[in-house]
């Protein structure tokens, strides 16, 4: 029998490896793009973000989605970075607002 081998870190792991946890995702079509948008529980939100749409704090436990584009930005793309890197996390109707 091999021994088995323990799972990195998730902070030692690609950033495309790492989880994303709680929520459903969904395809949305905006204006400038594609987005992957996932909602978040207020159970699963343990630490307070600032909304890209409104610029305030959304403080833990508060539901909202977290949004990333479905495709890496060119410079992403260049730099190396992944989509993930781009996620966002947004109120839920600053998000439904924007356009």
């Amino acid at each position: 029998m091999s021994p088995r081998r323990r799972k990195p870190s998730k902070h030692q792991r690609p950033v495309s490896d790492r989880p994303l946890l709680g929520g459903t995702q969904e395809r949305q079509s905006r204006l400038d793009g594609d987005w992957i948008v996932r909602r978040i529980s207020g159970s699963a939100s343990a630490k307070a973000y600032r909304c890209p749409g409104c610029d305030q704090q959304i403080l833990p436990s508060t539901p909202h989605v977290v949004v990333w584009p479905e495709s890496p930005s060119l410079l992403a793309a260049i730099g190396g970075a992944q989509s993930l890197d781009e996620r966002r996390h947004w109120h839920t109707a600053c998000w439904q607002r924007r356009r």
